[in-house]
């Protein structure tokens, strides 16, 4: 069985480790974990591959910039012939928390570019997302400034254990199932 991992951001120096490159760094996460290098030269993005108990798992980071993430998700699930049930996309969510993640099966894009070009692009709102929460601690008006800022030292410090439990989600979609996974994570 084959899974598409993707992991929404920006490409460039200027928007490396920001609240809205919170996928891009999951992944890079990831990688570090699984011994696998991104290959950066792919067409739409930077992709890595890795197995998982039998299972293989195609980790994409777009290099379409955010508002056009849904090109190269649509490329990637068509040449990998992966169905969109199979698909798995680690976005950043104001609506949350700092720290806070959440596996959701379906749902609206929330106002977020990332999303909406996904769902534009494959024709429907019905693929998993894990939602990694960044807060909402800007004033009306500034959630563009905020989103493309990093993160505060405090928060810096315990992003990874919340890398580590984003892995372990990634994980129990791929081998457990969208279902369990949520069961077993949304409640923590």
């Amino acid at each position: 069985m084959k899974f598409l991992i993707v992991g929404l951001g920006n490409i460039g120096d200027e928007y490396a480790h920001t609240r809205h490159n919170i996928g891009f760094d999951t992944l890079d996460t990831f990688c570090g974990v699984s011994n696998v290098v991104f290959d950066v030269n792919k067409r739409y993005g930077a992709i890595a591959e890795c197995r998982l108990k039998g299972h293989t798992l195609v980790l994409l980071k777009p290099s379409t910039y955010m508002n056009e993430s849904g090109k190269a998700v649509r490329y990637w699930l068509q040449k990998e012939n992966i169905p969109v049930e199979q698909l798995l996309v680690i976005v950043d969510d104001i609506a949350l928390p700092f720290g806070s993640i959440r596996l959701r099966g379906k749902g609206s894009d929330a106002g977020h570019n990332g999303l909406k070009s996904i769902q534009q692009m494959i024709e429907t709102q019905n693929y998993a997302r894990l939602k990694f929460g960044i807060g909402n601690d800007f004033f009306a008006g500034q959630q563009v400034d905020y989103v493309l800022s990093r993160f505060s030292d405090e928060q810096q410090k315990l992003l990874p254990e919340r890398f580590e439990t984003a892995i372990e989600v990634i994980k129990s979609f791929c081998l457990e199932g969208l279902e369990r996974a949520m069961n077993k994570f949304n409640n923590k």
